[in-house]
């Protein structure tokens, strides 16, 4: 084999085409008339060729190619947290003593914790450094950007100074696809006291009542005696002193779960010699196995005695809570198979409530019921909300002709303090209250601030788009003056021949003086009423307080400017009198259905009264008033469903249904039909997490004991700030599915699993994943084997002396050196030589050059 030093190389080789020239000036050397020496033409001819091949060649690229043994090494350098101020002073002198044997060669240097730093071409021990390096160690993002970093021309090379203690992607995979050789200098991980949890295992499931270990793991690097408390939700179970040794030390407890569908458990250790407090506290989630349990929200509980004994009566289990008990976690709900809100107003209930109920039906499976009551749908102000969303009915109805009408004047506070979300808001609430109003019914809108402005006079609300574009015209500027527009208003009132007359006063501030008690006693007086919102702390309370109470309106005080269109909602649908019907009534069945199998409802007492809706499309219509109106709808909503029954199951409507035989009956198979499925014999799931993937596994026999193949299995995953996601569980052997997620944040991860075989619904089950504190907080010993790995592959040192890093070795980089001016130079020589035998009759010399050969 001959060994070739020097090469040569074309950068652009496509544009030696332009060497098809060259037939041209042999075509035009034929057929030339210059009275020249055939030799003079020959010569010239082959100079001329000459320049265009030079000329080919530099455009073309042409490059000589030089040996070389120069380096250029990327040091980078691990500055997360599990590395500690004395590994890094490792790293530093390490370093330093780099710098001293550099000589021709050429170097760079990177940092990197969770993401790599800014390529450094000079060394500083501030270089080391990185913002907030706790979040954790991706070895292998930092090795791309090192091999990246490397130019041509040099011979390459990786130096890794970490402890090798990734929490996120794979360096070996992204050192083999570099194609550099890896050195590696291991460095060592945290020597300060530590005692951390590492985990806390439990059984996925138990029985209700069933004594089971809870497995505390606690890991340490020094010996030590401290206490371990045992949590289930909020609530401490236990606290037991511990002697622990350096390593892994195990700690049973014996616990159970009495009640509740999903507990999660957590330990957390205190008076160990410590440093980091971030790793002291682990969770693990039980889910249980018993009695189906619903979760009872309404506006007094005490109310509630006859649909919870009903309920209890059939096996289901109660829990009753008052609105602001309403969980504001998914990890909340997920004891309970359904919830049911009875006579609940929404502006009782805050977004996150209500997002959380919606992701519980739509994403885990959950159940919902609305019950009906003067608080309830339209009359609690559910219209455009998101539990409207998810209901079966519309909160907005068509207004019966008899029903009274209707002229409301909405006084909006336009002030400089209401810019931005909160003029939005109280736009978007005055918009709502327009659609809700009848054709027969009147609406004005005055906006102030130091002044008065008739945004809309009173106009028939039948005219919706003049009046929502009029609306939208509303710019917040200027001060605070209430008293204007409140005279304005009952004006503009008084001169209606409605016969219902309400004001709606919303503002953040406080007023300039007026005489709020003498105009608001008169608009009641005119049988006019008068109900006020305070937005924030800066709004004078105690003043709208009293003109409601004055008004015979209601206040409402919302520290969420996102609750204001829902008060205006409630108090539209409220002042009108029309969304209530308390006419006694036989409920009707519409759509018979095997829920209400063993009921005879066309035999059932009256009901004396229900909310006004309008069923939606695609609902199914159950049960409905005599007058056609919705009583019992329902429909699916992802993969829970939901219920709306417009009575109530109280004294007050359904006084005369408590003493049904078939009362119990009927609201216990209307629970179990809403409430979640989760039947699941002949599945086992297993959840794992290492680093951020966690792995979902899920094995399923069918009634036979013979694996269930070629299933359609979904995960669906509900993040901790209620993200969605669903994946396909693939199948990877005989009955078992396997899915596969990236858990980037902490919190509760919810995950609903469901499976279908035959276009049928086998089973559905859920599960949870509690991820803790990052994993770069972990106790781990260098990971001295990957380290050597590393280097082993891409033919690396592992653990190179500083000194040696530099030396030449057997390894060569083709170092290019462009012959483009060279190139050049020589072509324009020769185009001049071309030139002259161009213009200068040479035959003598070459007739004297024949004569002499």
């Amino acid at each position: 084999m001959i060994d070739v030093p020097y090469q040569l190389e074309l950068t652009r080789p496509w544009l030696l085409a332009g060497l098809i020239v060259l037939p041209l000036l042999v075509y035009y050397f034929y057929r030339s008339l210059v009275d020249f020496s055939r030799r003079q033409r020959a010569v010239s001819l082959l100079i001329r060729s000459m320049v265009v091949v030079l000329l080919v060649l530099a455009l073309s690229g042409l490059t000589l190619l030089v040996p070389t043994a120069r380096k250029f090494v990327v040091f980078v350098s691990d500055a997360s947290m599990s590395v500690d101020e004395k590994s890094q002073e490792k790293a530093i002198q390490f370093l330093q003593q780099v710098q001293q044997h550099v000589g021709k060669n050429e170097m760079a240097f990177l940092s990197f914790a969770e993401e790599p730093g800014r390529i450094e071409a000079e060394f500083s021990p501030e270089s080391l450094k990185i913002d907030r390096p706790d979040q954790g160690t991706n070895l292998a993002a930092a090795i791309e950007v090192a091999v990246a970093a490397i130019p041509p021309f040099y011979v390459p090379e990786v130096v890794l100074l970490t402890d090798g203690n990734q929490t996120e992607g794979d360096a070996l995979q992204a050192a083999l696809a570099g194609g550099v050789p890896i050195s590696t200098v291991p460095l060592p991980t945290r020597a300060d006291p530590e005692v951390q949890v590492s985990a806390v295992n439990v059984p996925a499931q138990v029985r209700q009542g069933e004594p089971f270990n809870v497995e505390v793991v606690v890991d340490s690097n020094h010996d030590g005696q401290g206490t371990i408390d045992v949590f289930r939700g909020p609530h401490k179970l236990q606290s037991s002193k511990q002697t622990i040794k350096k390593g892994e030390n195990r700690f049973r407890f014996q616990q159970a779960v009495p009640s509740e569908r999903m507990a999660e458990f957590s330990a957390r250790i205190h008076g160990f010699q410590d440093t980091l407090l971030d790793n002291n506290t682990a969770s693990g989630l039980v889910f249980t196995a018993g009695k189906p349990r619903v979760l009872l929200i309404d506006s007094d509980p005490k109310t509630t005695r006859h649909l919870v004994w009903a309920l209890d009566e059939q096996d289901i289990k109660v829990d009753v809570r008052p609105p602001e008990g309403t969980p504001a976690s998914l990890s909340g709900l997920q004891n309970y198979e359904a919830v049911i809100f009875s006579n609940v107003p929404a502006t009782d209930l805050t977004i996150r409530q209500m997002e959380v109920v919606r992701s519980y039906v739509q994403d885990l499976g959950g159940g919902l019921i609305m019950l009906g009551g003067d608080q309830s749908f339209g009359l609690g102000g559910y219209y455009k909300t998101i539990l409207e969303e998810i209901l079966p009915v519309r909160s907005d109805f068509e207004k019966e002709k008899e029903k009274p009408s209707l002229a409301m004047v909405l006084i909006i506070d336009k002030s400089g303090s209401m810019g931005g979300m909160k003029i939005e808001l109280a736009k978007d609430a005055a918009k709502s209250a327009v659609e809700l109003l009848g054709p027969r019914d009147q609406v004005g809108v005055v906006a102030f601030d130091g002044q008065s402005y008739w945004v809309s006079e009173v106009h028939s609300a039948s005219d919706k788009n003049y009046l929502i574009d009029r609306i939208s015209t509303i710019e917040a500027s200027g001060g605070t003056n209430i008293y204007p527009a409140m005279a304005d208003a009952f004006e503009a009132l008084g001169a209606t021949a409605a016969k219902l007359k309400h004001i709606i006063l919303l503002t953040d501030g406080h007023s300039s003086p007026g005489d709020f008690e003498g105009i608001t006693s008169q608009m009641a007086s005119a049988r006019m009423t008068v109900s006020t919102v305070a937005v924030g702390n800066g709004a004078d309370q105690p003043l709208l307080e009293n003109i409601a109470r004055i008004g015979n309106g209601r206040y409402y005080y919302c520290d969420d400017p996102q609750t204001v269109p829902q008060i205006f909602a409630k108090e539209t649908v409220t002042a009108s009198k029309s969304a209530i019907n308390e006419q006694p009534f036989v409920p009707q069945i519409v759509r018979p259905t095997e829920v209400l199998n063993g009921l005879d409802i066309e035999s059932a007492p009256f009901l004396l009264g229900f909310v006004v809706t309008r069923a939606k499309p695609t609902s199914e219509f159950i049960l409905a008033s005599e007058s056609g109106e919705p009583l019992l709808v329902w429909w699916r909503y992802g993969l829970g469903m939901t219920v709306a029954f417009t009575s109530d199951a109280k004294n007050r409507w359904a006084a005369e249904w408590l003493s049904w035989p078939k009362f119990n009956t009927f609201w216990a198979q209307i629970v179990r039909h809403a409430m979640r499925k989760s039947e699941a014999k002949g599945v086992f799931v297993e959840v794992k997490r290492r680093g951020r993937q966690a792995t979902v596994s899920l094995d399923a026999v069918d009634a036979a004991g013979q694996f269930l193949n070629k299933a359609e299995t979904t995960l669906t995953i509900v993040s901790p700030e209620l993200g969605t996601r669903k994946l396909p569980m693939t199948q990877t052997a005989p009955g078992r599915y396997v899915a596969q997620f990236e858990t980037a944040r902490q919190g509760t991860y919810h995950l609903e699993m469901s499976q279908q075989n035959q276009g049928k619904l086998t089973f559905r089950q859920t599960r949870g994943l509690v991820v803790g504190y990052p994993d770069e907080l972990r106790l781990r010993p260098t990971d001295k084997q990957l380290l050597r790995k590393i280097s082993q592959v891409t033919s690396g040192t592992y653990d190179p002396k500083p000194e040696a890093v530099f030396d030449p070795g057997d390894r060569t980089a083709d170092r290019a050196e462009p012959l483009w001016p060279y190139l050049l130079m020589v072509a324009a020589a020769l185009f001049l030589a071309d030139v002259a035998l161009r213009r200068i009759d040479f035959s003598l010399i070459f007739r004297t050059a024949d004569q002499r050969g």
